[in-house]
């Protein structure tokens, strides 16, 4: 009889703790069951641009790219023949990004219509024998006396000592316009595209430089946004914009539900999220980074033209193409906008073109494509940024990098991406990989290659 009681007892306790942890997994997935909207998205739109865009296979995208903590969890499969790529979440949370040539993969919703957007980006690739990295021709293999290789070699392998930490992919030193060094992990090359994040927002940005230099409008101009000339949004410029000062709400926050991960893996016009944001200050007063606002200047950058087909064409024709930086892609999302805060694709040679250029102060190849003061202007340093950010581009003012010359700027994006411009000691610097501060130390790297060099 006490056999029968203590085995009745036992079942009752595992029943109650089996009715326990359902009630556990459930409180957990309706808690988190949003996140696998966003979790199932980043991975989807992940693989199917480095499937598609970059050439990469599903395998390497899903073993190191899509290795981030909750991103890590999803599971994603490739379709060749309709060249998308779909993720789930245990199952649940189905997202489908989708390739189309030209303007990259995009994760799909119901607004989605692959009949919709038609038209492409023309690109123009001319064939020329100027050397590297001023045309397409091979490098020259000039000896520079003044260099000291040994000490660019010992910053190579500081680079690339820990991979599992640092996690560096791809390393390039131009000097006075040469090529001095490049270095690449297997599986990338010098072709090889590399997703630069919030480094396309330095792109998005020297196209405003452009417009600025060909007399098409002014940085001190209103932000062109109907719905904010009746409140005290009115006074935003476009200056404020490209500071990120214009005083507006946004949320960066990339680990949970925020406004720019609704923005990135939910919306289907991501130029509409920061224009809809109310002011949480005036103008200047505050410094608050927004993905969202460089994708409403992606916006406002299309209201600068009779139609789409000139937007699309734009930045290529009179920036990307221009320079040579033919593997680079601007992704666009369902509406057919430039997703300027986060979307470029470029080799690690063709993102140093982009930093050789704006060393060079806009000149390239004897033509002028932004003014020399487009220069000073990008690297002034933004009230309340701590000397850190200047119009879109980030700045070492105030000594971030204290063994680094003040004069660096960069363009900076997610897992450090970056390319890094000295003026001074005639330097551009492109690293890329899966890892960012602490685990990868910039001033470090810096400090190491500045040293070589008069």
């Amino acid at each position: 009889m006490q056999k029968v009681t203590n085995t009745s007892y036992t079942m009752k306790l595992l029943k109650r703790l089996l009715l326990l942890l359902i009630v556990i997994v459930g409180v957990v997935v309706y808690l988190n069951y949003p996140k696998l909207n966003i979790i199932s998205g980043y991975a989807a739109k992940n693989v199917a641009s480095g499937v598609f865009v970059a050439h990469r296979s599903a395998a390497s995208m899903n073993q190191y790219d899509n290795s981030a903590p909750l991103i890590k969890i999803a599971s994603t499969e490739v379709n060749e023949s309709e060249e998308s790529a779909s993720s789930t979440v245990y199952g649940l949370m189905k997202r489908t990004a989708v390739y189309r040539d030209g303007l990259g993969a995009v994760l799909i919703n119901d607004d989605y219509d692959p009949k919709a957007l038609t038209i492409r980006p023309q690109r123009h690739q001319p064939v020329d024998t100027i050397p590297y990295p001023y045309g397409q021709a091979a490098p020259m293999d000039t000896v520079l006396p003044e260099v000291d290789m040994d000490q660019i070699n010992k910053a190579l392998a500081i680079a690339f000592a820990e991979p599992e930490t640092q996690k560096t992919r791809t390393l390039l030193i131009l000097y006075k316009g040469h090529l001095i060094t490049e270095k690449y992990i297997d599986g990338f090359d010098k072709d090889t595209p590399i997703l630069g994040w919030s480094m396309t927002k330095s792109v998005l940005a020297t196209c405003y430089g452009i417009l600025e230099h060909q007399g098409k409008l002014e940085m001190d101009w209103p932000a062109p946004i109907p719905e904010w000339k009746d409140d005290e949004r009115k006074n935003i410029t476009l200056n404020h914009l490209l500071r990120m000062q214009s005083g507006l709400a946004w949320d960066e926050d990339y680990t949970g539900i925020s406004d720019v991960t609704r923005m990135l893996f939910l919306d289907s016009d991501m130029t509409q999220a920061q224009r809809d944001k109310k002011a949480i200050a005036k103008p200047t007063e505050i410094w608050n980074y927004s993905s969202g606002t460089t994708n409403l200047l992606s916006g406002i950058l299309k209201q600068q033209f009779r139609g789409h087909q000139e937007y699309l064409d734009f930045p290529y024709a009179a920036l990307i193409d221009k320079i040579g930086m033919y593997s680079m892609i601007l992704e666009a999302d369902i509406a057919g906008n430039y997703v300027g805060s986060s979307y470029a694709w470029a080799s690690t040679r063709d993102w140093a073109r982009f930093g050789q250029l704006h060393l060079d102060k806009g000149n390239w190849n004897e033509e002028q494509l932004f003014d020399a003061s487009w220069i000073d202007y990008i690297t002034t340093p933004t009230a309340n940024s701590n000397g850190t950010y200047g119009a879109h581009f980030w700045l070492n003012a105030e000594g971030k990098y204290p063994d680094v010359p003040r004069d660096m700027f960069s363009c900076n994006g997610f897992e450090g991406q970056h390319v890094f411009m000295i003026p001074s000691k005639d330097l551009v610097v492109v690293r890329t990989g899966l890892a960012e501060e602490p685990y990868f130390d910039v001033n470090g790297l810096l400090s190491n290659i500045v040293k070589a060099v008069p």
